[in-house]
Formats: structure tokens, C-alpha cells, sequence
């Protein structure tokens, strides 16, 4: 058994969990107001905590562990020289929404991803927004992950995001905002089913849930999403695939556990074939015509007569059989043209064209350093911004300008004038903070926290998993919630 997953050991430990916790100043905390006053919605869950002492918490916490270790779930790092393969973090303290605020954050994600839909639609069509001025033609046009190829070509199923995961983060103010969209092929989903099923029997005697919306619905509602988008023609019996790069790809867990849970083929490349423009999977009764491709392969790699002809991860042709409208992709290729964070700041505005209606949430006020004044800003301020790679992501190609040494900073100066519309830059959001087992000093410490819901679209509705992911940066001081380096996660309970 791993070093982690050791039992710990007695010591001398304050009386209660929450008699010495103390928010960070000038942040958020999701449980504790500020004069130390458990938040409304959170009152049951600080009561529960509040009377256990650390040594219990410390023994449900090793329990949670091994109960993770034991049912392999797992995320891989590849940089990680001591071996890809590690438990996914989880810590037990769950973070809490109230029904009345999780509400109005549902209807603005609905809005945020119809309106998303609706420009991917627009852009690789008619491209009405630009003749608008509400969004620049070059910055789209010019976007890495745009392909000019895709144009005209529409999603046989009608919908392009049938799957979109909404970065949250929660200013000092208490304002939960878009931190950023992933519209590609967002992971983590899986890991918010098995904190519950986790939480659920840690906790059953401790706390209850009856008043806490369920998650474990998601799988149920994904597979009903996807065979909504299948070709209308066959759209009443849908085979639905989900399709992997394999077992060496970080999100592997993810992908036979939503297969499995689904009641899907966990399919790779190898198991596909493309005839007379049709997909088809090979089983042991022979070959089965396939519908849907939930796919977990980026655009690059899906189809090597399409994108990359180097690719051995897709298959050949499945993008002719695309666009003769014999098979749906969840997601559509071309959606990293929305997930661009120099595209982001537009967002707004595309949701005022497209619905007439103003954003329901906020999000982060960005400086794109393809615009001039917004470059010059961001040269002479690096030491107050964090700067960001308009396609990267997990947290890499990023400055944390207050955080930074000088040469990192001098780095990034040459790196940004060079490459403008590469990047973007924001002044450093004071992430909210909650309750986290702090095994160093053996009681709960502040940890920054942000979230990501995930929101399912087919033609006839939207629908939002309750809560999603709450990432948490366990590493002391630090602002990256990212597995890869250093954070992990809570249960996200949204009060009924």
C-alpha cells in the first residue's frame, strides 16, 4: 500500500476541528463567514464538524483514501518521473451552494452555452457576429484551433457542445464568475460521482444528504444526451461508442468508468472502421453500424485523412462519414475556436447577440495583448497580472505575476511582445477558500477552491449536473487547483 494511504498516527490535536479556523483575510470562504460564523446554507455541515474531533476526521480521511486506492481511481501524470499512475486526491470536507444561488448559476450556464453553440454555429457558417463588430474577425479567424476546413459543414445531430465543463471561480465579493469555458472535451465528471459515492459512505451516520441534490444521475443523462444528437434517421436506436486514446491517456479512468456506467463500447481507433461512409465497430457477432462517437481525442488526432496524418489514435474517414451526415461527434471538431481564452472576454457579447439577453454571470475582466493598449498595459504590469497561453491549459504556459521572480518575469515580457495573440493577462482573483483537512497540522485549513459544472446540451434542452467538480490547491498558499500539479478535490453539495 502506497506511503499516503498509511494509517495515521495519534497525537496531540485540538479539541474541535473548527475552534482554531480562520479564513484568509479578504477572500471568501464557502462554509465560515468572516467573523468566523458558519455561512446559512453550511450551518449542518459545520455543526457535524464542529463537535468531531480531529482524530476522527483524520480516520474517515485514511478510510476515503483507501476506499480511492481500492477502486483505481487514478489520473496520470506523464512529467512525474516516479510513475504516471496516482490516486486521485480527494478531500472529505464538502463544499456547500445554496439552492437560491445555484439556481440563478444554472440559468446563466444554460444561457453561457447556448450562446456558445450558437457563435461555433455562426462562425463555421454564415459569421453574422463579425458584420456585427461585436466580436473581431481576425482574432477568430486567426485563432489556432479555428479550422477554416469545418466551414459549412454542419453537426448531423444539430448541436456542437453537447458536452461543455464551465471553469467558476468565487471573487472576494461572494460573486461566483466564468473563469473559463472548455468546450472541447472536458474530464472530471467522474471523479464528481465517486467523491459521492465516497462522501455518502464515510459520512452516513455523520451527515445527511436527504437535503442535497444528487449527481449520480449524470451517466444516465449523458447517454440520453447522446443518443439525442445521433442522425435524425436513426435516432430511436442510436449506438453510442465512447471513444479512447487508450489506457495511457491521463482521463483512462474517466473513460471506462462513463463507458461502463453508461452501458456503452469503450472503444479505440483499432475497433473502428469506415465503409460507403458509415462507422462501424468490430464485435464478436461482427461488424455493428455506430451512430455516436463520444469522443475523448482532440481534433489533431481523430481522423488522420482529415487533421494529422501521423495520427495512430483515429480513425480513417470518420470525418467523411461525418459530413455525409452517418455519424455524430460529441464534440464537434472545430469547438476549440470557443475554449480560446483570447476569446473568452467576448463572451458577453456574443450572448448579447445571439439571445438578446444580458449575462447572467460574470466573468473575469481580461486584457487581450492583440490588442495594443491591452499589450502595452500588460508589458509594464507583469508584476501585478497573471498571464496565460491562449491554448494551454492544467495550469501550464502561465505567469503569476505577483508570485514571480524577476528572469521569470523578464521571460515573459520577450515571450508576450513576440507572440501577442498568444496570450491574455488578468489581475489575480483572491480565490475563495474552504475547509480542508490539513494533515501537517492535523485540523482544517483554508485551501483555494474553484469549480467546474458540467452542462449537457441536446436539441431539445439543457440540462446542468448539480454542484460538478470542486477543485481544491492543497498545497499550502498556492492558487493552482490543477491534479497535475498538486490539488485534488471535494464533493460539491447543493442544498434542494
Amino acid at each position: 500500500m502506497p506511503d499516503a494511504l498509511q494509517a495515521p498516527k495519534p497525537s496531540e490535536r485540538p479539541a474541535s476541528l473548527l475552534a482554531a479556523y480562520r479564513p484568509f483575510d479578504g477572500t471568501w470562504d464557502e462554509l465560515i463567514d468572516a467573523d468566523g460564523t458558519p455561512r446559512p446554507h453550511a450551518v449542518d455541515v459545520c455543526a457535524t464538524l464542529g463537535g468531531m474531533p480531529p482524530a476522527e476526521l483524520a480516520r474517515y480521511q485514511h478510510l476515503a483514501e483507501l476506499s480511492l486506492y481500492n477502486q483505481g481511481v487514478t489520473f496520470s501524470v506523464y512529467s512525474d518521473q516516479r510513475g504516471t499512475e496516482k490516486i486521485f486526491p480527494m478531500d472529505l470536507v464538502p463544499r456547500v451552494i445554496g439552492a437560491a444561488e445555484w439556481s440563478r448559476v444554472e440559468r446563466g450556464l444554460e444561457q453561457r452555452v447556448r450562446a456558445l453553440n450558437l457563435f461555433l454555429d455562426d462562425v463555421y457558417g454564415e459569421q453574422r457576429i463579425f458584420a456585427s463588430g461585436a466580436v473581431p474577425a481576425d482574432l477568430i479567424l486567426g485563432a489556432k484551433l479555428y479550422v477554416p476546413s469545418l466551414r459549412g459543414l454542419k453537426p448531423p445531430g444539430g448541436v456542437r457542445i453537447a458536452i461543455a465543463g464551465i471553469d467558476l471561480i468565487r471573487s472576494p465579493d461572494g460573486a461566483l464568475r466564468v473563469l473559463e469555458d472548455n468546450v472541447r472535451t472536458p474530464s472530471g465528471v467522474s471523479y464528481v460521482v465517486e467523491n459521492r459515492l465516497v462522501t455518502k459512505r464515510i459520512f452516513q451516520r455523520k451527515m445527511s444528504l436527504n437535503r442535497v441534490r444528487s449527481v449520480e444521475e449524470y451517466p444516465i443523462e449523458l447517454v440520453r444526451t447522446l443518443r439525442a444528437i445521433a442522425p435524425p434517421v436513426v435516432r430511436d436506436d442510436a449506438c453510442v461508442v465512447l471513444l479512447t486514446p487508450g489506457s495511457y491517456n491521463s482521463a483512462y479512468f474517466e473513460h471506462t468508468f462513463l463507458a461502463r456506467q453508461m452501458g456503452i463500447e469503450l472503444v479505440e481507433a483499432s475497433d473502428l472502421y469506415v465503409e460507403d461512409d458509415t462507422v462501424f465497430v468490430r464485435t464478436t457477432q461482427g461488424p455493428k453500424r455506430v451512430d455516436v462517437i463520444y469522443r475523448r481525442i482532440d481534433d489533431a488526432y481523430l481522423d488522420p485523412q482529415f487533421f494529422r496524418p501521423d495520427s495512430l489514435l483515429g480513425v480513417p474517414g470518420v470525418m467523411r462519414a461525418y459530413a455525409a451526415g452517418r455519424v455524430s461527434l460529441a464534440n464537434a471538431p472545430g469547438n476549440g475556436v470557443a475554449d480560446d481564452k483570447a476569446v473568452y472576454p467576448f463572451v458577453p457579447d456574443m450572448i448579447r447577440f445571439y439571445l438578446g439577453e444580458e449575462p447572467i454571470v460574470p466573468q473575469v475582466d481580461t486584457y487581450v495583448c492583440a490588442r495594443e493598449d491591452d499589450l502595452k498595459y500588460v508589458l509594464s504590469n507583469l508584476d501585478k497580472l497573471v498571464v496565460k497561453a491562449v491554448d494551454e491549459a492544467g495550469g501550464y504556459g502561465m505567469l503569476m505575476g505577483p508570485q514571480s521572480t524577476a528572469a521569470e518575469r523578464a521571460e515573459f515580457h520577450a515571450r508576450v511582445k513576440a507572440e501577442p495573440r498568444k496570450y491574455i493577462a488578468q489581475h489575480r482573483v483572491e480565490l475563495s477558500t474552504c475547509p480542508t483537512w490539513d494533515p501537517a497540522r492535523g485540523t482544517l485549513s483554508p485551501r483555494r477552491v474553484d469549480l467546474r459544472p458540467f452542462i449537457l446540451s441536446s436539441p431539445d434542452r439543457v440540462w446542468v449536473l448539480p454542484g460538478g467538480l470542486t477543485r481544491v490547491a492543497l498545497v499550502e498558499g498556492s492558487y493552482v487547483v490543477n491534479s497535475s500539479q498538486g490539488g485534488g478535490s471535494k464533493d460539491t453539495w447543493v442544498e434542494r
